[in-house]
């Protein structure tokens, strides 16, 4: 058995950017402090969510330099690494590991893609290149490639390479993974309106953007599960579902990032080709906001 990297609701936490675009650790530390005072389990910096795909490498570091300092081994920091470029996602995972990262997610390579052969060389390349614990990315919408079950067990045998974060969305193609890979590979729910299937399959929890706006109740939907409160964690999860909906509106993570603005607690802004979503989007986000903020019920939004 590998030793779980983190168990419960990790936060894929926003990048927030001034308005010109650039990378405003003011708020990261704000946004931080949120974090750890609403009971987060773990952070993930530089994900989808953390609008990975425009953050230069250097921006990409100092994020994570950052993060580990203010975060001071509270909760695993976990940074993402990965790349359609084997060499790239190994220089950037060593940067990472200098920098003290706990733990590190690799997305499956996009746009060139990979045969699943290609996709165990790929990891087993960055698994092969640091000390610290891997955690695999599967989201085939957005990289138009899928791991297959088989291939996560030939992965689960390297000893680095410890659980995936699944976004795919096939509960029964995860289920097959769980029952080929046991306890060699941990398993964390990539979207948020599958925690509470992925927990029963044996999850470990799950990697979270609703736990931006709302870490303690994120938190919450594991915490019971695990606690035996299956009731408790099911209708948590069921509540919660519109606000999870709302996130998705438009593409992440442009609607968490209204949200954030909307608690104030970083600027609504983006770098192209993201932009902010259309008026009436934002209202029916504030909307559904009030329903689960009652602070919120009272201030002209």
């Amino acid at each position: 058995m590998k030793d779980a990297i983190f168990k419960g609701s990790a936060v894929a936490i926003v990048t927030p950017m001034d308005s010109h675009g650039n990378l405003d650790f003011k708020a990261m530390e704000k946004l931080l402090k949120f974090q750890l005072e609403n009971g987060t389990d773990a952070i993930v910096v530089n994900g989808t969510t953390g609008e990975s795909a425009t953050l230069e490498e250097k921006e990409k570091l100092e994020l994570i330099e950052f993060v580990v300092h203010y975060v001071n081994h509270r909760v695993p920091v976990i940074m993402g690494t990965g790349s359609n470029c084997t060499s790239h996602a190994v220089r950037l995972s060593r940067k990472a590991q200098s920098l003290g990262a706990s733990a590190l997610l690799q997305v499956t390579p996009y746009y060139n893609k990979a045969s699943q052969h290609g996709l165990v060389e790929h990891f087993t390349a960055v698994a092969d290149s640091v000390e610290i614990p891997i955690i695999l990315y599967n989201v085939p919408t957005r990289t138009g490639v899928n791991i297959n079950p088989e291939t996560y067990l030939k992965l689960s045998e390297h000893p680095n390479i410890r659980a995936v974060k699944e976004a795919g969305g096939n509960i029964s193609s995860i289920a097959k993974t769980a029952a080929l890979c046991g306890d060699r590979l941990d398993l964390y729910s990539g979207n948020d309106d599958q925690i509470v299937p992925i927990l029963s399959l044996g999850g470990k929890g799950v990697i979270s953007v609703l736990a931006n706006i709302m870490p303690f109740e994120t938190h919450m939907i594991c915490q019971y599960f695990f606690e035996g409160e299956i009731e408790k964690s099911r209708n948590m999860q069921l509540e919660l579902l519109a606000m999870m909906n709302a996130l998705f509106m438009d593409v992440n993570p442009v609607p968490v990032k209204a949200a954030l603005s909307i608690l104030e607690l970083c600027e609504e802004s983006y770098r192209l080709p993201l932009t902010r979503m259309k008026d009436k989007d934002i209202e029916t986000l504030k909307q559904v906001m009030k329903s689960y903020f009652p602070h919120l019920q009272d201030r002209s939004l």
